[in-house]
Order: C-alpha cells, then sequence, then structure tokens
C-alpha cells in the first residue's frame, strides 16, 4: 500500500471515529434538552448555560479536524486536502451513526440545524452531504495525485466560482434566520423555515464544484500550466 493511501485510511480513521464521538454528544445534548427532532423552535434553548458551550464545541469540533489534516499532510495544499476529507468523511457518518442511535434523521430530506456560529444554518441532510461528497472528492484528488507526475490543484478562476458558490450555500443555510435578525436574538432563535431554497442551493453547488471540474479536466488532459 502506498504512503498516501495509509495516510488517507488513519485520516478517514479518526473523522469516522470522530464522528461517532459528536454524533453521542448530539443524542445526549438533545436528550438532555428533549429535542431529539431538530426541526423546532429555539434549537440550542439556553439550558444551564449550554449556548456558549455547545458553540464553542463546534468551534473545536474545526480545529480537530483541521489538526489532523495539518499533521498528514506534507505541503499546505496536501494538508488543506487532507483536512477537507477529514472533514467531509466527518460530516457523512454523524448523520450514518445518528441513525441507530436516535432513529434520526427519518430521510435524507429532514430538517437539520447545521451550525449554530454565527447564526444557526438550517438545511435539509442532503445538502450538507453534497457539499462533503464534493469536498471529499476533491481532496482525493489533490492527495493521490501529490505523487505523480502532475499534481493537482485548482487553478484561481476555479477558486473565485468556488467561494462565490460557498457564499451562496451560506446564504442559503441562514436565509430565514437572516431575516429575523431585526428582530433580536429571541427571533433568531425562534425562526423556523418553511421551505429550503433548492434551486439557489443548485446553483451555489454547481460554482461551489469548480475546483473539482478543474482538476478533473487537468487530470485528463495534463498540461504545463
Amino acid at each position: 500500500m502506498s504512503p498516501a493511501l495509509k495516510k488517507l485510511g488513519l485520516v478517514a480513521l479518526y473523522a469516522i471515529a470522530m464522528a461517532w464521538v459528536e454524533s453521542a454528544v448530539v443524542v445526549y445534548l438533545r436528550t438532555l434538552i428533549g429535542r431529539m427532532l431538530p426541526y423546532q423552535p429555539d434549537p440550542l434553548p439556553i439550558f444551564g448555560g449550554l449556548g456558549w458551550i455547545e458553540a464553542g464545541r463546534e468551534a473545536a469540533t474545526l480545529v480537530m479536524l483541521l489538526a489532523v489534516g495539518c499533521l498528514a499532510g506534507g505541503s499546505r495544499r496536501v494538508r488543506l486536502a487532507y483536512a477537507l476529507i477529514a472533514f467531509a468523511v466527518w460530516d457523512i457518518f454523524y448523520y450514518v451513526f445518528l441513525v441507530p442511535m436516535s432513529g434520526w434523521p427519518h430521510s435524507l430530506l429532514d430538517w437539520d440545524v447545521l451550525f449554530l456560529l454565527p447564526l444557526p444554518w438550517w438545511g435539509p441532510v442532503l445538502a450538507p452531504v453534497l457539499i462533503s461528497l464534493l469536498l471529499l472528492a476533491g481532496g482525493l484528488l489533490v492527495t493521490q495525485s501529490e505523487a505523480g507526475l502532475h499534481p493537482l490543484w485548482p487553478r484561481p478562476w476555479a477558486w473565485r466560482l468556488h467561494l462565490a458558490g460557498a457564499g451562496l450555500a451560506l446564504y442559503a443555510f441562514m436565509e430565514t434566520p437572516l431575516h429575523a435578525l431585526p428582530g433580536g436574538a429571541a427571533a433568531v432563535r425562534s425562526a423556523l423555515p418553511a421551505s429550503f431554497n433548492w434551486p439557489l442551493f443548485a446553483a451555489a453547488l454547481a460554482l461551489f464544484a469548480a475546483p473539482l471540474v478543474d482538476m478533473a479536466r487537468q487530470l485528463l488532459r495534463p498540461s504545463p500550466s
């Protein structure tokens, strides 16, 4: 087995184990506050000061995923790629493990509160899973091509489209809380989306996939540039 595949296996194993821990913590928390189904107003009530602790846990999770990428990669590009792989595997298996632990989600279209910073992110489970699949594919292309004759990396135009897609996706996730902002913090916590803007998210996903498309083209037609 090549060193790149060994690293990939270890990063994936770490992310899967971390997903189990994350799923367990979420089940404990939702059991504690009596909200196993996340699609409810005030998704994380201020219960014993849990609000800032949960926000800190989410930030710490991102640091841990970035750290394992930094440890696995030998260059900035490969470190970022491994971090994205870890994030994608963690996110996908988080939902996989929630099913036997809690019986939720019932389908990929179930609503979830994806993140709490800086506002609640709302979306069907399918939406973050699709993003994670793109991140996983892009990370795999970078890490597994690094030792070859033509290491892959997106060109600037692809990154610009990618960032535009990320911005649109964030708006799709936070659209309802953003509209509730004038009403204050209580209104934001109580705001529930009635529907998901799939056309906007589809456009965001297409732009978000630009680096993957660019690297696939490079793979098929390697060039000195």
